[in-house]
């Protein structure tokens, strides 16, 4: 969605603060969210985060299905749940419009028809060790946690997984993926381990997992 009349509407809707606060509290899970777990999240009652749930469902920033909530046992599985999850909707408002993803796109197309792609992958790993030397690492603190800091700032919306994992919710180059998802891929997986060599620490590795609705690069914890 691109443009100030068509975007507007969306982030018109981020404007309440609790429906801000439940629509990031629902950007940072790993699977859909009910209203209970929602409302307990943000502090406010179920029937109020059930309308800014819907409210959010209707500008097409949320997406709602029914099932059961993550964690309830089968044996109180019960009818099913109202969940919801983020949509793929991005919004991009720019006074005026700018459409730096028609050069990102030329530029893909070039690197991969002229063979540059190690090229790329090695400026996209030497960026990301420049920008994980700069990011700070707390003494109490660990690589991982400032590592899921410095791709937070850089709009890969970490997420922790059941199985200590962590999952990058978010591509930032999503649109460009889609004209040259090897590239794109490629480069994600050499920026990210660029960030965590330069940060200079060890128990995390980055690697290739493709999944539905979230960036192509996973961390996992090793053994130190």
């Amino acid at each position: 969605m691109r443009g100030l009349d068509l975007g507007l509407p969306a982030i018109g809707a981020l404007r309440d603060g609790p429906r801000r606060r439940l629509y990031l509290f629902i950007r940072e899970q790993t699977h859909p969210v009910s209203r209970e777990e929602a409302a307990g999240a943000v502090g406010i009652s179920h029937k109020l985060a059930a309308f800014h749930l819907d409210k959010l469902v209707e500008t097409g920033l949320l997406a709602a299905s029914y099932g059961h909530p993550e964690g309830r046992p089968p044996s109180r599985a019960g009818r099913s749940s109202k969940l919801y999850e983020p949509s793929d909707l991005t919004v991009e408002v720019s006074v005026p419009e700018r459409r730096y993803d028609l050069l990102a796109d030329a530029l893909a197309e070039a690197v991969t028809s002229g063979g540059a792609e190690a090229v790329a992958c090695a400026i996209a790993e030497r960026r990301g060790v420049a920008l994980g030397r700069l990011a700070p690492v707390p003494q109490t603190g660990s690589v991982v946690a400032a590592a899921v800091k410095a791709l937070s700032q850089h709009g890969f919306e970490p997420a922790t997984g059941p199985g200590a994992e962590i999952y990058l919710r978010n591509c930032p180059f999503r649109d460009v993926a889609r004209g040259s998802p090897a590239l794109v891929c490629q480069m994600n997986l050499a920026f990210v381990r660029g960030v965590l060599d330069g940060l200079g620490g060890t128990g995390v590795e980055a690697r290739l997992d493709h999944g539905p609705s979230r960036c192509c690069v996973t961390l996992q914890p090793t053994a130190e």
